[in-house]
This record gives structure tokens, C-alpha cells and sequence, in this order.
């Protein structure tokens, strides 16, 4: 086994491009994009750590492990693209560069619908769900411009599915707070089928893995077992984090709301 970092002209190129964007937009740009606007370097700090985690999540040797060798570590590369790296953009990304992208009523009417709770996580529940079909889960193993495409499309699902939660945008903000709770505890039931088909299965489901050389002494299924319980452990961690904070912020607004009661004096 001879593990490499990835290379690739594209790979290196978005990354690149992204991280100079963001710093001409943050930098020479700011004032043109708003005049008011204000940024913290602990945002810029949290968008290049989105993008160093990117880089190891893809371009490592995590990748190739995942690839050809190991479920579980497909698993933690897939976990880092959905949760970790979305998470790190929308902290380092300020509202007012969000809202001027949003600017044209075309693209904010689409986000708009886009990252209603119904849309976002009913689409990736489905996508995600869809690739772990053994036939289009080996085909991405095998085929790089599809683990590519798979790698694109559960970044860009999770970015919209944690829009709702995450964003701070003020032109198409966070939903209500009765709304994200339902979301998120129907997306935690949403995987469950995956999780079941993959740790109560009786065999390895994919013969990638299957016929794999053992790098360390795991055994296939108890590989796949791994994997699963990875994905769900994260998402458990994630979802029960979110639904944490929707029930604080929103008992705060709930007592912000409430009258304020003085002192009462009675009259005899």
C-alpha cells in the first residue's frame, strides 16, 4: 500500500480560488459591498479551517484509504463533507457577503425555496441515501468522476440541509424555531434506514471492502458495523446539539416577549 496526498490541478485550483475570493471579498472588496460592514478574524480563521479540513477530507491519504481499503474511513471522509466543513463556512462567512450574494431576487427566491426544511432535507435524505445503494456505491469507488459527483453532492445537500440552522443570512434567514426542531428530529429518523441496512447487516455489503487487503485487524463487517455507527454517532451529536440550542434560544425569546411585571401596590 502506497498512500499519497492528492495533487490533482482541479482540486487544488477550487480550493485556491475559493480562499482568494473570500479574501478579496473580506479584504479590498468589503467596503464596495458594504459600507458598514465589520469582519472578525475568528471568522476568517474558522472559512481556511473549512478549507484545510476540505483538503484532508478529500486529498489525503484519508481518501484513498476510504477508497480502497476501509468503510469506516469512507464514512469519517463523508461526515467531514456534510457537517464539519459546512458548519466552518457559515460561521466564516459574514451576513453581509451571504446577503449581497443573495442580492438578485431570482437567486434569493430559489435559496428561498431551496432551504425550506421540506425541500433541503427531504433532498438529501434521499441523495444520501441513494448512494449507499450497493450498485451506485461500488460504481463510485470505481469510477472517480463519480465519487467526485458523490463527494459534490453530499456537500452541497448538507450545506443547504443546515441552512435552516446555520445560516446568518438576513435575506433568506433561519426558519422558526418549532420548524428547525421538527426538521432536525426528522432527519435523525431519516437515517435510520441507512444505519439498519448497514450494522444489522448478516455480511459486507460492498465487495470493494469485502475483498479488501486488511490494513488493520477489522474485519469487513465489523468495518461496516464501524462506519455506521460512525454516521450515526455524528449525526446523534450534531442533530441533539441544534435541537439543544433551538429549545434555549427560543425559551430566551419566549422570556424577552413576556411582559415585564413591576411592583403592585393594593389599595385597602
Amino acid at each position: 500500500m502506497q498512500l499519497h496526498w492528492h495533487t490533482e490541478p482541479l482540486l487544488l485550483i477550487t480550493l485556491l480560488l475559493f480562499g482568494w475570493l473570500y479574501a478579496i471579498a473580506i479584504g479590498p472588496l468589503r467596503s464596495a459591498i458594504d459600507p458598514n460592514a465589520r469582519f472578525s478574524l475568528s471568522r476568517g480563521i474558522s472559512f481556511y479551517l473549512g478549507l484545510i479540513i476540505t483538503y484532508l477530507a478529500v486529498g489525503s491519504p484519508l481518501d484513498q484509504i476510504g477508497e480502497q481499503f476501509l468503510f469506516s474511513a469512507h464514512m469519517i471522509q463523508h461526515m467531514l463533507l456534510i457537517y464539519i466543513t459546512p458548519t466552518l463556512f457559515f460561521v466564516g462567512i459574514p451576513n453581509w457577503l451571504i446577503d449581497w450574494l443573495l442580492g438578485p431576487n431570482t437567486i434569493r427566491q430559489i435559496f428561498n425555496r431551496l432551504t425550506h426544511p421540506a425541500c433541503s432535507g427531504l433532498l438529501f435524505t434521499f441523495v444520501y441515501t441513494a448512494w449507499h445503494i450497493p450498485g451506485l456505491y461500488e460504481a463510485a469507488l470505481h469510477d472517480k468522476r463519480i465519487h467526485i459527483l458523490e463527494h459534490w453532492t453530499m456537500f452541497c445537500l448538507g450545506c443547504l440541509m443546515l441552512w435552516p440552522f446555520l445560516t446568518t443570512s438576513l435575506r433568506v434567514p433561519k426558519r422558526s424555531y418549532p420548524l428547525r426542531i421538527l426538521t432536525i428530529f426528522l432527519l435523525m429518523v431519516g437515517q435510520l434506514p441507512v444505519f439498519a441496512f448497514l450494522t444489522f447487516a448478516n455480511e459486507a455489503i460492498y465487495p470493494t471492502y469485502a475483498w479488501a487487503p486488511r490494513i488493520i485487524n477489522l474485519d469487513p463487517l465489523n468495518d461496516q458495523i464501524l462506519g455506521g455507527v460512525i454516521m450515526k454517532v455524528v449525526n446523534m451529536g450534531f442533530s441533539l446539539t441544534i435541537l439543544v440550542s433551538c429549545f434555549y434560544y427560543w425559551s430566551r425569546s419566549e422570556a424577552n416577549d413576556d411582559p415585564v411585571v413591576g411592583s403592585t401596590s393594593f389599595k385597602s
